[in-house]
């Protein structure tokens, strides 16, 4: 008996040891099972009391293997692998067949349909990053299966709403044709790629889904060759785009777009364009979600915040139950072996009106957020 009670003691003190209770940012973070979270370019849901963080799968190749796995989590800092959210397609004919890409899924819940709706970035096999689609897939559960149902290049045939009404004709002496000159810069600020892209529709690379507190939801990503955001509104089943849509800071090569509200003011967090190497952040605000948006600089402050700790942003976390408490998520790329890039998650203060991002090495919620 006494033996017994000794070895359930000692399995009781194994599973306390294993459990997390702070965050550590960079290091090796450890599912339940005691494996490496594979949810990299990430989103968190939080639906009935439950976190629940979908992400793409990583192995030696970024291109997709498996497809969107989900975690779950009631604390934030331990995580249940519950398996894969939305598999790879072994039909050849499929768009998100082994070997696509499938980066940055969002996973947001629509209470009129009762369906919970993924979005992702896709690109289809071979075709490197020329596709340039959003793909969206549904499923009567948090933890999948979801059902894949198809991909866009939105607002085809639609005039963003804080559009020049001249610019909607080409010059008269034709685009300007060589990149990176004074004259393409100019051209692409006046709408070079939304009329290349008017009847296709525009493109869509890194992405995040935010939903307002009327519910309407909205898609945010990278358009125009990278060089524009795009804020697009969806219908309200959230599974295509109303064509209500806006550029932000056109020209100015942002992407892995975060976005959060707070006291009425949103505000978004981007990086610049340095492919999977790391660069300084960019914030801005807004009163409306579709703008005008303001800049605010790099968010992030301190030891290597020029290169945002080494890492690039993913999604805002709002903590539940804690008022202005949000979490910025970011990861830590390793192109060579994807499998092992970290994650950066840090908390987000506010510094005369401005959202602040500092390293720290560990730390709890209740450090920062009461």
């Amino acid at each position: 008996m006494k033996k017994t009670s000794l070895y359930l003691l000692l399995l009781l003190t194994v599973e306390l040891i294993a459990q997390n209770n702070s965050f550590s940012p960079g290091e090796i973070w450890k599912d339940t099972d005691g494996i490496h979270i594979n949810a990299h370019g990430g989103g968190i849901l939080f639906d009935r009391g439950i976190y629940y963080w979908y992400g793409e799968h990583k192995g030696t190749s970024n291109n997709a293997q498996v497809g969107i796995t989900v975690y779950s989590s009631n604390d934030l800092y331990n995580w249940k692998n519950e398996g894969v959210a939305l598999a790879v397609s072994k039909n050849p004919n499929s768009e998100i067949v082994t070997g696509s890409v499938m980066e940055r899924p969002k996973v947001i819940y629509n209470a009129k349909t009762k369906e919970y709706v993924m979005w992702f970035h896709l690109e289809l096999k071979g075709q490197g990053y020329a596709a340039a689609r959003t793909a969206v897939a549904t499923s009567s559960s948090p933890l999948g299966p979801f059902v894949y149902l198809k991909s866009y290049r939105p607002n085809k045939e639609t005039w963003p709403l804080n559009y020049n009404e001249k610019w909607k004709k080409a010059p008269k002496d034709g685009e300007p044709q060589k990149w990176w000159s004074e004259k393409w810069y100019k051209a692409v600020k006046e709408g070079l790629f939304v009329r290349r892209d008017f009847v296709e529709g525009q493109m869509s690379r890194d992405m995040t889904i935010y939903v307002d507190d009327n519910g309407k939801a909205y898609h945010i990503h990278s358009s125009e060759e990278n060089q524009t955001l795009h804020i697009s509104e969806l219908t309200d089943d959230y599974l295509g785009f109303t064509g209500k849509w806006a550029r932000i800071d056109p020209g100015g090569q942002n992407e892995a777009p975060a976005i959060f509200k707070k006291d009425g003011t949103y505000y978004m967090i981007t990086s610049g364009l340095t492919g999977w190497d790391p660069n300084a952040a960019r914030s801005f605000k807004a009163n409306s979600i579709l703008g005008p948006w303001t800049p605010l600089g790099n968010p992030a402050k301190g030891k290597d915040s020029n290169l945002t700790f080494y890492s690039q942003s993913t999604f805002i976390l709002p903590i539940q139950g804690k008022k202005d408490a949000f979490i910025f998520m970011a990861d830590r790329w390793t192109p060579k072996t994807p499998i092992d890039g970290r994650y950066i998650w840090l908390p987000i203060k506010f510094k005369e009106g401005k959202p602040v991002i500092e390293w720290e090495k560990r730390w709890k919620i209740n450090q920062f957020f009461k």
